[in-house]
């Protein structure tokens, strides 16, 4: 077991008095006046009001009983009240600052009275400046941390019991005791208001922070609820439609084979849209969007989209270069078929009969994507001329992009055509959300 020595204790005490000192110099960050933080303007000004009336009552009485019980002329008493009273305003916004001076007017105050014949066995100052010390204290406990407000008490000790024992012929009558437990006392008050005011406001904003998670997870599950409402009434209809599709050849007689393989497209074509909704409720319904494990469309399918859109009086002319499918990463394939599939749905909704060309080719580490159609053969109306635009299909089509760290261009032609140009690269930056839809 290691022994202390001298020089042990006195390292110790080295280092402690190095910690007081650097607490003791080393002031809040926080520059907002005392209670400068309040809404109501009446509070804000509160503490200015107070240090005021302090100093218009205190400093007249610490005068006159600076003369009346040590027999002091004018001039210094004068001096030394103001010195102890006038910091009252600069604690407002500096209360570590204000102590210094205060302690100062304190210790040189008790330096003059200590051996004036009326301080035996008595204070060596005044009620007013005692008060005047304690207010400052409390302002001091409101503000500052709390190992400042324990130096500020400890050197409140030091600088007690020796300015009040040894600096007196004899000692004094308990005083420095009450004076000692008055200025923790009131430290302690400070410093638990302002910890109660501080974890009242970490509690406001908690239950903000709360709140704006509730309204989140409220608005969510709406959209959940709505997508769900949505799935059941739509997927009825569609439903319907699948089955007269597919059962009008055998309903009707005399059903010409171009229009039985007409229904069978749109039967085939109901089905898709139904197993595509399932999919996507499905993502809403699942706590895991990353477990969707029905296979996506890409570049593969393209031709496919084509067909289907070209049975509905689209003609579609797709180049796509050989072997590019097998290149195309998951998450730029997806991208790539839901730009075109939106394209496509709005050459069919805006300008329907248009023809439209499709092109997909490698250029150097990016993915070449356009999609251009012709001015519609006739002036017709757009299918959704009676709805204002709702412009989520090109929202949609940055969003795809912007996954991939792509590039999308997108505009009229001067012939009255639209183009639609996506560059994008074949080797993307991961995403969480590349998994699925």
């Amino acid at each position: 077991m290691k022994t202390l020595t001298i020089a042990d204790g006195r390292r110790f005490a080295v280092r402690q008095l190095r910690t007081l000192r650097r607490h003791l110099t080393t002031p809040s960050e926080d520059d907002t006046p005392l209670l400068g933080n309040s809404r109501r303007r009446w509070v804000r000004r509160l503490p200015y009001a107070v240090a005021i009336i302090l100093q218009a009552s205190l400093i007249p009485t610490g005068i006159v009983c600076l003369i009346s019980f040590y027999d002091m002329v004018l001039p210094v008493a004068a001096a030394l009240t103001i010195a102890q009273t006038a910091p009252l305003l600069l604690a407002i916004t500096r209360p570590l600052a204000a102590w210094w001076i205060t302690a100062a007017t304190l210790v040189t105050t008790a330096t003059i009275t200590a051996h004036h014949p009326k301080v035996m066995g008595s204070w060596p100052w005044t009620a007013p400046m005692i008060l005047a010390y304690l207010f400052l204290l409390l302002a001091l406990g409101l503000r500052e941390s709390r190992a400042t407000v324990v130096s500020v008490w400890v050197a409140t000790f030091l600088l007690t019991v020796l300015t009040t024992t040894l600096g007196l012929p004899r000692a004094g009558d308990g005083t420095t005791v009450l004076l000692i437990a008055l200025s923790g006392a009131v430290l302690l008050l400070g410093w638990a208001v302002r910890d109660r005011a501080v974890a009242r406001r970490l509690l406001t904003e908690q239950e903000q922070i709360s709140e704006v998670e509730r309204e989140r997870r409220t608005l969510l599950e709406e959209r959940a609820r709505i997508a769900r409402e949505l799935h059941d009434v739509v997927a009825h209809h569609m439903s319907v439609i699948a089955v007269q599709a597919a059962s009008a050849p055998y309903r009707i007689e005399g059903v010409p084979a171009d229009a039985a393989e007409e229904f069978t497209a749109i039967a085939g074509t109901a089905r898709e849209s139904l197993a595509e909704m399932r999919r996507l409720l499905g993502v809403l319904r699942s706590e895991d969007t990353a477990g969707e494990k029905t296979p996506q469309p890409g570049v593969g399918q393209l031709a496919q989209l084509a067909e289907t859109v070209g049975r509905a009086g689209v003609p579609v002319e797709l180049t796509v270069d050989d072997g590019l499918a097998g290149r195309v990463p998951q998450a730029v394939g997806l991208s790539a078929y839901r730009i075109v599939q939106e394209a496509l749905a709005n050459v069919v909704r805006h300008a329907p009969g248009a023809r439209v060309w499709v092109s997909l080719s490698a250029d150097g580490p990016e993915l070449r994507l356009t999609v251009v159609n012709a001015p519609p053969p006739q002036r017709t109306e757009s299918l959704e001329a009676s709805v204002e635009g709702t412009g989520q299909g090109l929202v949609g089509m940055r969003e795809r992009v912007r996954l991939v760290d792509g590039r999308l261009d997108t505009g009229p032609l001067p012939d009255g055509g639209f183009k639609v140009a996506a560059a994008m690269p074949l080797d993307p930056p991961e995403s969480p959300d590349t998994p699925g839809e």
